[in-house]
């Protein structure tokens, strides 16, 4: 085999760490716009109805396809580990067994997905008037969730070995397809919002198509050749001890995320458009976060199998920096454009206030946010994924929803439902501070790697 072109082992520190995250923040960025051209179109082409079925869909689509994205990201910390060490053959049985579990997995997801949709939109609590819009946007979406499930898998493994470019090629031909599509359904054509979903599917499709086709013809040690793609026990067992923990926290989390929801609905048609219009925005200001998430996961997974330790913490301490500034700077552009920024998916007066009130009790604390995404990535790159999993479960779910279930019998207002977030971000943050400076995280990645040899 050729010699691996990527590698965040060597070199700058900030020019290795830049050159692989800003690929991921454009990807990022564009599959973001997915659902949000979604909502845009839907809500200027049809109602507010349709806008409110579309803008209430993250929280749920993140239930069904956030346990398994975790277990992607479990493959992609133990991918990256073999990179590192550079002991390729493990790193190709964990690849081939990725495939194979990740199309299992996504194919029990779309039938679950189709069956279960109403009964969650129910469970919600969404309103009768907007229910069947809602039923009908998240069947079509579900049907391809095949195809989301398996895009994160091959994108997972191309980010594990330090190629953020490629994805980024791909999402672009894809998000361009997801556009025009958009606009030939809903603008041109008039047809309803289950079209939305089906261009989006196509779209991720497109992109899933595109992933794999690279990775058959590719020349390096992480090229996919079909009679390989089967599950390895050994491999499994070790992507499930890392990636379990993340898509259980990723699944409880968007159960925790969901009851927010349902709480949200109770305030009616409004402020489901007007917060649901918002998470949209959200999804484009969390970007930073996720994108140095991402990048700090390989960064040090790659650097402690290479036994890069010094290395490793200097890039976890410019990561988190990185991350939290510029997450707090889009919170400052947030507050002060709120209303404009929510005016682009609704002309309804009352959605715009609701909206805007939301996001503005919420967007100063990003950097809060930022923080405790980023340590987490760190963690689950030096394969500590329990620490993460613990501490959001237990501060984002259980603390979140006693907060809310109990401030809002004593005020029963929106804003005491948006509050909830700036106050579980700053205990998580807390949590990871202590962690990160007290425990000897970078020496218990070699004594777990000794386990296993």
């Amino acid at each position: 085999m050729t010699k691996a072109k990527y590698s965040l082992t060597e070199g700058p520190i900030w020019k290795a760490m830049l050159f692989f995250a800003m690929p991921v923040f454009l990807s990022n960025l564009l599959q973001q716009l997915y659902n949000t051209f979604d909502a845009w179109c839907v809500g200027n082409y049809i109602n507010d109805n349709a806008l409110a079925a579309v803008s209430s869909s993250g929280s749920l689509i993140f239930l069904l396809v956030g346990f398994f994205n975790g277990l992607a990201m479990g493959a992609g910390v133990v991918i990256a580990r073999y990179y590192g060490a550079k002991e390729y053959d493990r790193m190709s049985r964990s690849i081939h067994t990725s495939v194979a579990f990740g199309l299992i997995c996504g194919i029990a997801l779309s039938i679950a997905g189709v069956i279960l949709t109403p009964f969650i939109l129910k469970l919600m609590g969404t309103p009768t008037e907007v229910l069947p819009q809602s039923v009908e946007y998240f069947r079509y979406y579900f049907m391809g969730a095949v195809f989301t499930v398996m895009y994160n898998i091959f994108v997972g493994i191309l980010h594990s070995v330090g190629d953020s470019k490629h994805p980024l090629f791909y999402l672009i031909i894809s998000t361009a397809v997801n556009i025009v599509l958009d606009i030939l359904f809903v603008a041109v054509m008039g047809l309803g919002v289950g079209w939305a979903a089906i261009a989006t599917t196509i779209s991720q499709g497109i992109s899933a198509l595109l992933c794999f086709i690279h990775l058959l013809r590719v020349k390096s040690p992480y090229r996919i050749s079909i009679p390989f793609i089967k599950i390895d026990f050994k491999s499994l067992c070790e992507m499930l001890r890392y990636g379990l923990p993340s898509g259980i926290q990723n699944s409880v989390i968007s159960v925790a995320n969901v009851f927010v929801q349902a709480n949200i609905n109770s305030f009616g048609k409004a402020a489901m458009a007007g917060c649901g219009s918002y998470s949209k925005l959200e999804g484009f200001a969390f970007l930073p976060v996720i994108c140095f998430s991402q990048s700090l996961s390989t960064f040090v997974g790659q650097n402690l199998g290479a036994g890069n330790h010094n290395r490793a913490k200097r890039g976890t301490a410019f990561g988190i920096i990185c991350g939290c500034v510029m997450a707090e700077l889009i919170g400052i552009v947030s507050y002060i454009f709120a209303p404009r920024l929510i005016g682009f998916f609704t002309d309804s007066a009352e959605s715009i206030a609701l909206g805007s009130q939301h996001m503005r009790t919420i967007c100063l604390f990003y950097c809060l946010l930022a923080f405790s995404h980023c340590a987490a990535g760190v963690l689950r790159g030096a394969g500590k994924a329990m620490v993460p999993m613990i501490t959001m479960l237990t501060i984002w779910c259980v603390i979140r929803v006693s907060y809310i279930t109990a401030a809002v019998r004593i005020v029963n207002e929106l804003t005491t439902v948006s509050t909830a977030y700036p106050l579980t971000w700053t205990l998580s943050g807390i949590v990871f501070i202590i962690y990160l400076t007290k425990a000897d995280w970078i020496h218990n990645f070699d004594k777990t790697k000794e386990k296993q040899l």
